[in-house]
């Protein structure tokens, strides 16, 4: 039987099926991030700091409110603006904007089209006074700086894309610069695709070793690398501010040369067996050309099983420690692709669909705010068995709650599924949230 309201299932008559079941939403668990991020002043900050270049002299849809919008839609990975068509009237997401209808699809879009170098500043203030919150509440003892490029891929002529040969693709050539301790994205800078890695990477590090210094002027700074970016303008900057750093070179016939005892010490290892895995390390002082003064490289030549060519790697430093461990220092380097690849595949930061390079500038700073925000959430207030997961995985366990509204005069209540797994972990992480005294001043 088939009618307006209820429809029978041919392959089982005793199953049925209408859509009069009330206001429902699958996103539920945002009202925990919306409890996190009032907390945290994250709203009001919005509202202080955020302004595009907008000459309405009225909006139904304020800038801060477009931005609040964006940052809860990527987090539950509405990545697209035409997300919002969808969501226009959904319960939490209307509920938590305090609002009777979300910003449309070409409200966003002129949203972001308003924006130019002045709200890029405001999104790096933004972050340094978020950063200060969080840190108000645990700040790390030491921050690890992990600094690399990535690509975003185009399909289009937007302004400032280009073929970048290392990855083969057109796209932008971003810098971004983790902690890797935490899983912080300090910062991140859209770049034109052609760039060369180390571009701009000393003028890129400044302002977070100028806030560090500033702000933070206990915590210990180190910094990684790899040969990209192996550049005498980012290891004075190290040193002049402080940093300890370890960052790989690219072989050549002198460094080669200067380590040819290593070599041979490892030579004489093998020498009785050329099957199996050996190693071995040492150090020297090195100046390149375009160098000032020399400066300490430690070196780890080893031979794969089975093979009788020796591999060398080269780590320019700062540092005391012994070779062995500088190099196991660097190789760590490698967990950074797995953050790189959260913000990509979690976060959508490849979201770089305008013309215009500076809007796609300021699109990959929205993505990369939420990003953020969703880090300190983890960290903070999550349980600590998850705060490894990645955010495809907390989608599936605390955001995407079923749940019913119900309204009455005075109140709005959310009837989240009665079989939810993780309905201790929700009021644990509530009341996590309550705990939190983060200094909004």
């Amino acid at each position: 039987m088939h009618s307006l309201m209820e429809t029978t299932l041919e392959s089982n008559t005793y199953l049925k099926m209408n859509f009069d079941g009330g206001d429902l939403s699958s996103d539920s668990g945002l009202l925990l991030l919306k409890e996190f991020i009032s907390k945290m002043g994250v709203d009001r900050l919005l509202k202080q700091l955020f302004r595009t270049n907008d000459k309405a002299s009225f909006r139904l849809h304020k800038d801060d409110e477009n931005l609040l919008q964006m940052i809860y839609q990527i987090t539950s990975a509405y990545f697209e603006d035409d997300c919002a068509d969808e969501l226009t009237r959904d319960p939490v997401f209307t509920a938590i904007l305090g609002k009777g209808a979300l910003a449309s699809q070409p409200t966003l879009s002129r949203f972001h089209n308003r924006m130019g170098e002045d709200t890029l500043a405001q999104f790096d203030e933004i972050g340094k006074a978020l950063r200060k919150r969080a840190y108000s509440c645990e700040k790390p003892e030491m921050v690890l700086m992990d600094i690399d490029s990535t690509l975003l891929e185009t399909y289009g002529k937007q302004e400032g894309e280009g073929f970048n040969y290392h990855y083969r693709a057109h796209g932008y050539h971003p810098l971004v610069c983790y902690d890797s301790l935490t899983g912080d994205l300090l910062r991140i800078q859209l770049r034109k695709g052609a760039d060369y890695c180390s571009n701009g990477a000393a003028a890129f590090m400044q302002p977070i070793l100028d806030e560090f210094q500033e702000d933070y002027p206990e915590t210990h700074l180190y910094l990684r690398g790899d040969s990209g970016f192996a550049s005498p303008d980012l290891y004075k900057q190290c040193e002049t501010n402080g940093v300890s750093y370890v960052i790989r070179l690219k072989e050549n016939a002198t460094l080669r040369k200067l380590a040819e005892s290593i070599d041979a010490e490892l030579a004489e290892k093998t020498k009785t067996n050329m099957v199996d895995y050996a190693v071995a390390h040492g150090e020297f002082l090195y100046q390149a050309g375009s160098w000032e003064y020399p400066r300490r490289v430690v070196c780890k030549i080893e031979k794969p099983p089975g093979q009788l060519v020796h591999m060398n790697t080269f780590i320019v430093t700062n540092m005391g420690s012994s070779p062995e461990r500088l190099v196991l220092f660097y190789c760590k380097r490698g967990s950074m692709e797995n953050l790189i690849k959260e913000g990509k595949n979690g976060f959508d930061f490849a979201a770089v669909s305008s013309h215009a390079e500076v809007v796609n500038a300021n699109r990959l700073q929205i993505h990369a705010l939420a990003y953020n925000i969703f880090n300190w959430f983890k960290r903070l207030v999550l349980p600590e068995e998850m705060r490894r997961h990645t955010v495809d995985t907390l989608r599936v366990k605390i955001l995407k709650v079923a749940s019913r509204v119900i309204r009455s005069a005075r109140y709005v209540t959310f009837k989240l599924c009665s079989s939810f797994p993780y309905k201790k972990v929700f009021y644990r992480i509530l009341e996590n949230i309550r705990g939190l005294r983060p200094q909004l001043e």
